[in-house]
């Protein structure tokens, strides 16, 4: 705050804690150990707004970064939780993986203000994923050749939550698509090209989020 935005003595700070609690406060002393602020006001607890995404994205091989940029991206965008999925062709992640990916979230969440910080849900097994996708009344997933998913977006929508589910390198083997059609998700195309794992879930989701956004806009535009 003091170095990077030159905030001094008196500037005003909105503090956050990242599950929603909001609190505006007053800077009163900086020097070099750091400063201390003064709430001026009660901390306030504020809900998520908008629809809830939740990303199942099979990123376990992905190499040089590439898995930090999917989960940085998906806080950015404002998903509400990540869980890695563990496929036939992707069947495992390091936990020391995981802990560098829970530093990313909480880099990402104060740099673009979440109040909500996102959730990076232990891994998950295909067998056990599919009751998930049952019981969920919207899940899409990112298939090649499948219809475009703009084409199949409704033109309104109820449901306060979705999934999105993203393959591994190589894709789900067919046997998996067809064991997720079958509980319920809607495949859909991301464009003529072939996408990267983290290409795809991140198209996914700001196509997604930019149309749930609309939802809620014209929803509220409505009362």
């Amino acid at each position: 705050m003091t170095r990077v935005l030159r905030l001094s003595v008196n500037d005003r700070v909105e503090l956050f804690n990242g599950a929603g609690g909001l609190v505006e406060g007053s800077i009163q002393r900086v020097d070099k150990t750091g400063l201390d602020i003064i709430a001026l006001d009660d901390p306030k607890v504020i809900s998520p707004l908008g629809m809830q995404w939740h990303v199942f994205a099979a990123f376990g091989s992905l190499k040089g970064g590439r898995a930090d940029w999917l989960i940085e991206k998906c806080t950015e965008l404002g998903a509400r939780s990540v869980t890695p999925l563990l496929t036939e062709r992707s069947h495992t992640i390091g936990e020391n993986r995981v802990e560098r990916l829970q530093r990313v979230i909480l880099a990402a969440v104060k740099q673009c203000q979440r109040l909500h910080e996102m959730t990076l849900n232990p891994p998950v097994n295909f067998c056990n994923f599919l009751p998930i996708v049952a019981q969920s009344k919207l899940s899409f997933l990112a298939a090649a050749e499948a219809t475009p998913l703009l084409s199949i977006l409704p033109n309104s929508n109820t449901e306060d939550s979705g999934l999105l589910i993203v393959g591994p390198e190589g894709d789900f083997t067919d046997e998996e698509v067809k064991m997720i059609k079958e509980a319920g998700a809607t495949p859909v195309g991301l464009g003529p090209c072939r996408l990267r794992v983290e290409t795809a879930t991140i198209t996914l989701l700001a196509t997604l989020m930019l149309w749930s956004d609309a939802q809620n806009l014209g929803a509220q535009q409505s009362q």
